[in-house]
């Protein structure tokens, strides 16, 4: 993988040293069919793109002009678009899921088990088995997995196993063992430890209480940490993701980056969310804002977390669960700890980012979003709230009224479709994914997938932002079809939205001159064909910053 050198400075109190800026040649792509927005979000479509420095100098019919000496490439008539920016997403998390076994075609829990069995046999040397993706709403059964099931395969060495979403993990025996969880053990506040009609505990933490499991797992290495980067981020540019928003890193992973920053080994832009759950955040916060000269790496936001999820039912609601009328979900942030964490951030000069899945959970992201407004200011700051995924009708126009920003990711509502009514009643459903609304109501809305909860690939999530329909077209109609966006609200959502979304439209987001090269090609026009067809497109190559950093293999002479 192409390394990229780029100095970094600190918009603050922190100088760090870097490696100097790699010199660019001047570059002119012919015979593109290429696309972008203009500055209004008009889309535009151009023929030829000169780049010069690494920046986009012109894409007008007389580019060639302007420069006398360039690195003339033809396009042979491929589609041309700007990098996709994932506004939601986990790097090195996806960078573990690609190193660790993958749970998300596991057809039921046995089958799940079968797979850490078959994994941990081929991995004797790891202390703990890790892996992600199970989904019980995708089973026969429906029900949540058991430490048992796992304990049939492995019981000499712990079990963690991340579902789909994040929000719960499935221990096995030794893994709950060494956590200290018995039947004695109480939820902690915002989780909880999942037990049978005996009061045992089965194996399955929700939200909070993963962390009596993860803090006796052994700290990842470094060296994991650049393994997980790597892994991560070819998949990404394969994908023609250039730029991702990294939704809640630790004070660990912020030195990381920070590091790989001054090296030049960032491979992908990241736009980088402080976790608000760290220790240390006070003293990120009073580091300031951290930005990359060449921009691949840009720390200015915090990434809060709200509640849990709706496939674990920790989604914070208003009102009860349909399908489980004794429930409402959990709040990871108590209310009463919101204006104390809000006035940090806030005063600080960071953006917030606001993780809310349920009505209750975003209604009560907006009323402090507004108190915090009119104390303190700081409506300038562009706070987001992530996922924005159930919201009270009656709340919907407030998220451009007060201009926070919904942070949506499309893949979700198709994934979800075959259990959010039951979750929720229909009822509720007026005010669920509900992107066509939002957007219409005056506000950007940046997008993206959440990877790995959801697949990495930006055309999966345009299709379903088009379509409102899986990747087998299903239902024929679309879910909910009447909040379907357009295929150019859903590209300037994984483009200029985005980028807009992290205070970098200036340098990114759109090929307009000024702005860094960041470009794919693709095998197909999205624009012209079926919209049922565009989860298909294929990326052929990805530039950064005018140089070329992926190729497929039909692609790569």
């Amino acid at each position: 993988m192409r390394k990229f050198g780029h100095t970094l400075c600190a918009l603050a109190t922190t100088a760090l040293m870097a490696v100097p800026a790699v010199a660019q040649n001047s570059v002119f792509l012919k015979n593109i069919n290429g696309y972008t927005l203009d500055e209004q979000g008009e889309l535009k479509q151009f023929s030829q793109l000169l780049i010069k420095d690494g920046k986009v100098v012109s894409t007008d019919q007389n580019a060639a002009n302007k420069i006398a000496e360039a690195n003339i490439i033809d396009g042979n008539g491929k589609t041309l678009l700007p990098g996709m920016i994932d506004a939601h997403g986990h790097m090195l998390g996806l960078g573990s899921n690609l190193l660790e076994v993958d749970l998300r075609d596991a057809g039921s829990a046995q089958e799940a088990a079968q797979m850490v069995a078959d994994y941990a046999l081929a991995h004797g040397d790891q202390e703990w088995i890790t892996g992600r993706g199970w989904n019980q709403e995708q089973w026969p059964d429906r029900a949540f997995p058991t430490a048992a099931q796992l304990d049939q395969h492995i019981t000499d060495r712990p079990v963690w196993l991340g579902r789909v979403d994040a929000h719960a993990g499935w221990a096995n025996s030794k893994a709950l063992e060494l956590a200290g969880i018995t039947a004695d053990t109480p939820d902690p506040e915002g989780g909880q430890i999942i037990k049978d009609d005996e009061g045992n505990p089965t194996g399955v933490l929700i939200d909070n209480a993963k962390a009596l499991v993860e803090e006796v797992m052994p700290e990842t290495r470094y060296s994991q940490l650049t393994e997980q980067l790597d892994a991560a981020s070819a998949h990404l540019l394969a994908n023609g993701v250039t730029m991702m928003h990294d939704a809640g890193i630790s004070h660990r992973e912020y030195d990381f980056y920070l590091t790989q920053a001054v090296k030049g080994e960032l491979p992908v832009r990241v736009y980088a969310m402080i976790a608000a759950t760290d220790p240390d955040l006070a003293r990120m916060l009073d580091r300031g804002i951290v930005r990359g000269e060449r921009d691949f790496i840009f720390i200015r936001s915090v990434k809060a977390y709200g509640d849990g999820a709706l496939g674990s039912r920790g989604a914070a609601l208003l009102e009860p669960y349909s399908d489980a009328p004794h429930q409402q979900g959990l709040m990871l942030t108590q209310p009463e700890d919101f204006p104390g964490l809000f006035n940090k951030v806030i005063d600080a000069g960071f953006q917030l980012n606001f993780h809310a899945i349920g009505d209750r959970a975003n209604h009560l992201a907006l009323n402090q979003f507004e108190q915090t407004f009119a104390q303190r200011g700081g409506e300038h700051l562009r706070h987001r709230i992530e996922h924005a995924q159930v919201v009270a009708p009656d709340d919907l126009a407030r998220f451009a009224q007060l201009q926070i920003l919904p942070s949506m990711q499309p893949t979700h509502a198709t994934s979800d479709k075959n259990m959010a009514e039951d979750r929720l009643g229909k009822a509720r459903m007026k005010g669920a994914y509900a992107w066509k609304t939002l957007l219409d109501s005056g506000i950007p809305l940046p997008l993206g997938s959440d990877f790995p909860v959801e697949l990495a690939n930006p055309f999966y999530g345009l299709h379903a932002a088009v379509t409102r329909q899986d990747r087998n077209n299903q239902p024929v109609a679309g879910w909910y079809a009447h909040e379907a966006l357009s295929v150019t609200q859903a590209f300037r959502g994984f483009t200029l939205d985005a980028a807009y979304a992290a205070h970098m439209e200036e340098v990114t987001g759109t090929l307009t001159p000024g702005k860094w090269a960041d470009f794919i090609l693709v095998d197909q026009d999205i624009f012209e064909i079926k919209p049922e067809h565009i989860w298909k497109t294929k990326v052929l190559q990805t530039w950064i910053a005018g140089e070329q950093v992926f190729a497929a293999a039909q692609d790569a002479n």
